[in-house]
């Protein structure tokens, strides 16, 4: 009986060493027999925080996705804000498949094909994921979805909604507010190619997108309120000496109001041809990183300010 035991506490032990590739950098904090299965799934979301992003590599379907959900097999993501919280029961859309029984996380992606990754626990509700190949580390912070707050997602990442229109359309001007140049464009684009580029136009309202002439291409950058949540600063580089400054707020995930700071003019803008996926980000970059350029635009006449 003393022999079965043994033998028995053998094979237990082989079983759980082999099934747990769970890298744990405190023992004294976490259960070192936990599964890699058990940890992924332990959480129904999984939040990628960039700006921790370490390495020169890339992982496209962690680099395209605000969350990624692992469950039974199948693997989730929210790769938009448009639609975030509602697609796939909050989790997104179905991106691919993974496998934990082999050793590393065996992803194999809808689009991006297969890819092995390890795991670390980093604390009960923090993972690393690191592609070994390129030595590129991201870091997720686990959640629940009831206790997810997708709103702050959002507006955490306002820049990337911008960018999922191929156009913003001017669907509103208030009767407030002194006349000013910013009256004359009718179309905005912030363009995913390069995350500091807007583009605007004035051709007439209901203008096919595909037709649209971009008269003026320059900066962008999105800034912090302090104490506000769900107001952001919007500056559109139209000259070295004249930015466009406004108060961005979000009505819905497709229509946003610009309220001009020096002129108190309110505009409403409509998202007009949804980008379905977000372009891979630069890692770690901030506004405050982010180079600036400029090219030549039309001569416009200045209004005469009322």
């Amino acid at each position: 009986m003393k022999a079965l035991k043994l033998l028995t506490g053998i094979i237990l032990t082989i079983t759980l060493f082999t099934s747990c590739v769970v890298a744990i950098d405190d023992f004294d904090n976490f259960d070192n027999s936990i599964s890699l299965e058990q940890l992924i799934t332990s959480h129904d979301l999984w939040y990628l925080d960039y700006n921790r992003t370490t390495g020169n590599g890339d992982v496209p379907f962690l680099s395209k996705a605000f969350t990624v959900s692992f469950k039974n097999g199948s693997l989730y993501a929210n790769n938009n804000l448009v639609g975030l919280g509602s697609i796939g029961n909050g989790l997104g859309l179905h991106i691919g498949y993974y496998d934990t029984y082999n050793g590393p996380l065996e992803v194999d992606h809808n689009l991006d094909g297969f890819i092995d990754l390890e795991v670390s626990q980093l604390s009960s509700d923090e993972i690393r994921i690191t592609d070994t190949y390129t030595n590129t580390s991201y870091y997720l912070i686990g959640y629940q979805k009831h206790n997810f707050d997708y709103d702050q997602v959002f507006y955490d990442n306002i820049e990337y909604f911008l960018q999922e229109y191929i156009a913003w359309e001017k669907t509103y001007t208030s009767q407030e507010g002194a006349l000013n140049e910013f009256d004359d464009e009718n179309f905005l684009q912030f363009t995913p190619e390069n995350q500091t580029t807007f583009r605007s136009s004035q051709d007439e309202f209901g203008t096919n997108i595909e037709l649209l002439v971009w008269d003026y291409e320059g900066a962008y950058e999105v800034y912090d309120v302090e104490g506000f949540d769900d107001v952001k600063i919007l500056t559109l580089d139209y000259d070295f000496f004249d930015n466009e400054e406004f108060e961005l707020s979000v009505i819905n995930d497709g229509e946003v109001d610009l309220f001009h700071v020096e002129s108190g003019t309110t505009y409403t803008f409509k998202g007009r041809s949804n980008i379905q996926f977000k372009n891979a980000s630069e890692k770690g970059i901030t506004s405050k990183d982010r180079k600036r350029f400029k090219v030549n635009r039309k001569t416009k006449k200045r209004k005469i300010k009322v």
